[in-house]
């Protein structure tokens, strides 16, 4: 399934190419390129690898491109390990993590790298991310208590609640689901989406947080949680394996509850 719909900076148009004649092994990288400055319309560049003198990954080949064949191009990336979420953009159709999508499993003859869509573009296969963050603040995501912490130890919680957080925390913020969900393409400004959704009901459901009817009633909203129609792409393209939609419908669920 092709996730992929243009970032906001749209019209583009064929850009330039760097052929590797020579090479023995060669696969081809058609990359989003815009910068704002420029005035222009953003372009698809061309770019040509031997992948026996590349990486597995394609970040490794991101890198190799920025490296020896165009220092311009512009994408984020940090810890290479799909921990911190910085590489994320659409490659092949899919909202992924460059540095865990190996080069070999993105189907087709040619490989199409763009930015997050849906979103503003910073440049190249930069998002602004400002937005994300701020819904991410938003709910508030860390330990609300009333009770005074216990002066000798921290707070406990039994490992039967420890485990209710399985698939939650391990959320990097990597904004592949959220720009996956058309749900959210529509209604970004004011619906929260699945990443921050997922980040909520990690909130609401630990053991140790003393804050959940007030986390709750700050999601009773027509907008914040309810666009959420079950269209599961969130799940499909998680890189990490988890399951946004669900952690939606267990929070669906709690107001439901409280409200007989």
């Amino acid at each position: 399934m092709a996730e992929f719909s243009l970032p906001k900076n749209s019209k583009v148009e064929t850009g330039r190419h760097w052929p590797a004649p020579n090479a023995k092994n060669k696969r081809v990288f058609k990359i989003y390129r815009w910068n704002p400055e420029d005035g222009r319309n953003p372009t698809l560049d061309t770019y040509e690898l031997d992948l026996d003198s590349c990486g597995p990954m394609v970040l490794d080949a991101l890198i190799k491109i920025k490296n020896e064949i165009d220092p311009t191009l512009t994408f984020r990336r940090s810890c290479r390990e799909g921990i911190c979420g910085s590489c994320a953009m659409n490659i092949g159709g899919t909202n992924t993590l460059a540095c865990v999508r190996a080069i070999e499993d993105v189907p087709g003859k040619d490989i199409a790298i763009y930015p997050l869509p849906h979103m503003e573009v910073v440049k190249d296969l930069v998002p602004d991310l400002t937005h994300f963050y701020a819904q991410y603040a938003s709910i508030k995501p860390w330990l609300r208590t009333q009770s005074p912490a216990p002066s000798d130890r921290e707070r406990l919680q039994s490992p039967a609640d420890r485990d209710k957080l399985d698939g939650l925390y391990e959320c990097i913020l990597c904004a592949c689901c959220s720009t996956s969900c058309p749900s959210y393409w529509w209604n970004g400004d004011r619906y929260l989406g699945p990443a921050i959704l997922l980040q909520s009901y990690r909130w609401i459901i630990d053991s140790r947080d003393e804050d959940t009817g007030a986390r709750l009633d700050d999601l009773e909203d027509p907008f914040k949680l309810y666009r959420c129609h079950t269209i599961m792409n969130c799940a499909r393209t998680c890189p990490k394996g988890l399951n946004p939609a669900k952690a939606i419908g267990e929070i669906k669920k709690l107001m439901l509850e409280r409200q007989i």
